[in-house]
């Protein structure tokens, strides 16, 4: 994937985690990187000039020190500072790039609310892949995971995790989720066999379906097929916990639509397993 990546940088401590994985990825790939931070919360008021002035400063020399990092990683890169709202700042710079890298301080089950909602808006109206990094030790882990539900936006998120499983030298698990038909409560306590049979046999094709040809483009990759009952989220969340990362795609459309992603995504952004990938 030609073009740059760009990194929202804060002051929080993940973020360095999410120039680190940046940085990794742009130095298998070959790409540059353009470290960006948004100065928010301005909103006119007397005295304000100086203020943002003083914030404005701090944020360039925090920036300069992460681009000596990068550079010292061998991979080029460039720094803006900008002032205004994070999330339509950072959306409007993912138009021509081919990442958007941001971090979560999300720290995994029972660490306590996160600021989750910048990052969902955010992986919902960029106009590139955003990966979104977690707050959590990412040195473990195995496999590029991905959520297949047979859809075109499914055939993107595929796409993306085989290019990335292939780089990482990781195989590609892929997982399609299927849920019996709900019905109140002792109303169907056991389902039919034949039901249940067809449903799995169903979700298999849907995988073989979606698959079909990957080979051929990538010949050394390992592919792991996952047909699961269950939530959609739920498998992906319990299945990626000892992955590398997993990519999920994501329905948004329209300027409506563009802050919200299907009910699947945002399940997984709002308790990141690993490194999250969303793709449109």
């Amino acid at each position: 994937m030609a073009g740059h990546i760009i990194v929202g940088v804060t002051g929080a401590p993940v973020s360095r985690r999410a120039v680190d994985w940046a940085i990794a990825r742009a130095v298998e790939r070959k790409q540059s990187i353009e470290l960006i931070a948004v100065v928010g919360g301005a909103i006119g008021t007397v005295g304000e000039a100086e203020v943002l002035g003083a914030a404005q400063s701090a944020t360039q020399q925090l920036l300069e020190s992460e681009a000596a990092r990068v550079s010292a990683a061998g991979v080029a890169v460039t720094t803006k500072v900008d002032s205004g709202n994070p999330v339509a700042k950072l959306i409007e710079a993912s138009s021509g790039a081919a990442l958007l890298v941001i971090g979560s301080d999300y720290r995994g089950p029972g660490t306590g609310s996160v600021r989750g909602v910048h990052g969902i808006r955010i992986a919902a109206g960029a106009k590139c892949p955003v990966v979104v990094v977690p707050d959590t030790d990412l040195a473990t882990g195995t496999g590029v995971v991905v959520g297949i539900d047979g859809s075109s936006v499914s055939e993107h998120a595929i796409e993306f995790a085989a290019a990335e499983a292939d780089r990482l030298g990781e195989p590609l698990i892929a997982v399609s989720a299927w849920t019996p038909l709900q019905t109140p409560r002792n109303a169907m306590e056991v389902y039919p066999e034949l039901y249940l049979a067809n449903m799995q046999a169903m979700t298999e094709e849907v995988l073989s379906l979606s698959l079909a040809g990957l080979s051929s483009r990538y010949p050394d990759l390992k592919v792991v097929r996952r047909a699961e009952r269950g939530h959609p989220s739920q498998v992906l969340g319990e299945i990626a916990e000892d992955a590398r990362m997993v990519v999920v795609g994501t329905h948004g459309r329209g300027a409506i639509a563009r802050f919200l992603l299907g009910s699947i995504s945002q399940e997984v952004l709002s308790h990141l397993p690993t490194v999250t990938a969303v793709v449109r």
